[in-house]
């Protein structure tokens, strides 16, 4: 099983749990009423989406040159030969199923909005690395996640609980975890931007440089925390407090990749990144459940 704990990425899989935890926090102190069955299902199927690409990516990346022994990132399993790749694609159609299995109840409740958002969103599992337009390979893998792993996974979840498609307050929780999963893509492009240009991955970092790579981080990072205005507009103060905290975190994160050039240190970055998206997402999704309490 260690094979596969590896190529799932669990290390990423914040991306999943974020926005779902953010979301249901806003359900509970706009709408007072939380399906906890759909919370669920929303969680389940995200992260088998989220796996899914993981082990996509790992068998197609192989395939196209993109990992190869020169990789400074973390073991890539079918790179090293730990795992077929036929049995790491198996694993990737299983996630899939598991995905499509937990969307059926959430498009029988949310009807077609949802049904295109779960297509859609199986279809790119496969189209972030794969296919004759691959997202990641032509720079726009960073405006996937934050459509999908921010903006519709907040306001989907949203929607399911409440039938409201577009609501101000999900939008900008939305972008603000979205914003939080782009860096974690950020750091790992900007890591391997030597590599991917050998492979003719054409991510932004590969496109624009290794200084355009450490300005869209800041730029993420400090649209994160400048979003929490908001917040203070709403009136919800203990909300837009509460993730302040993190700010001395997030600068030592920035000071440390704007010092260093891509190397393994950068997988460390990866991980404090991660940290900081989940423990930024809990103390907005704490704020927001102590709003109604104040």
């Amino acid at each position: 099983m260690k094979p596969l704990f590896l190529a799932i990425r669990w290390k990423t899989l914040s991306a999943s749990f974020a926005p779902i935890m953010v979301a249901t926090a806003l359900v509970s102190l706009t709408q007072n009423k939380v399906l906890w069955w759909v919370s669920g299902l929303c969680l389940a199927g995200s992260l088998f989406i989220q796996i899914a690409t993981n082990l996509l990516n790992d068998v197609i990346d192989f395939r196209k040159g993109a990992d190869t022994s020169e990789r400074v990132g973390p073991q890539r399993v079918t790179a090293s030969g730990v795992m077929s790749e036929k049995k790491v694609f198996a694993y990737a159609i299983l996630m899939l199923i598991l995905a499509m299995l937990c969307g059926v109840p959430l498009v029988l409740l949310g009807g077609t909005p949802v049904l295109i958002i779960g297509l859609v969103s199986l279809f790119m599992a496969y189209s972030y690395t794969g296919g004759p337009f691959p997202l990641a390979y032509l720079g726009l893998g960073d405006l996937f996640v934050i459509l999908f792993f921010g903006l519709i996974a907040v306001m989907g979840t949203y929607y399911l609980h409440t039938g409201l498609l577009f609501q101000i307050d999900a939008f900008i929780a939305g972008l603000q975890v979205g914003f939080l999963s782009t860096i974690l893509i950020a750091i790992n492009n900007f890591r391997d931007i030597e590599q991917d240009k050998k492979a003719n991955k054409k991510t932004l970092a590969v496109r624009f440089g290794s200084k355009f790579a450490r300005y869209e981080i800041l730029f993420l990072m400090a649209s994160t925390f400048l979003l929490n205005g908001y917040w203070f507009y709403r009136g919800w103060y203990v909300a837009a407090a509460l993730p302040l905290i993190l700010l001395s975190t997030a600068y030592l994160l920035l000071r440390d990749i704007f010092i260093e050039n891509p190397s393994e240190k950068f997988n460390g970055f990866l991980a404090r990144s991660a940290k900081l998206q989940m423990l930024f997402c809990f103390q907005l999704t704490l704020g927001l459940a102590l709003e109604h309490l104040v």
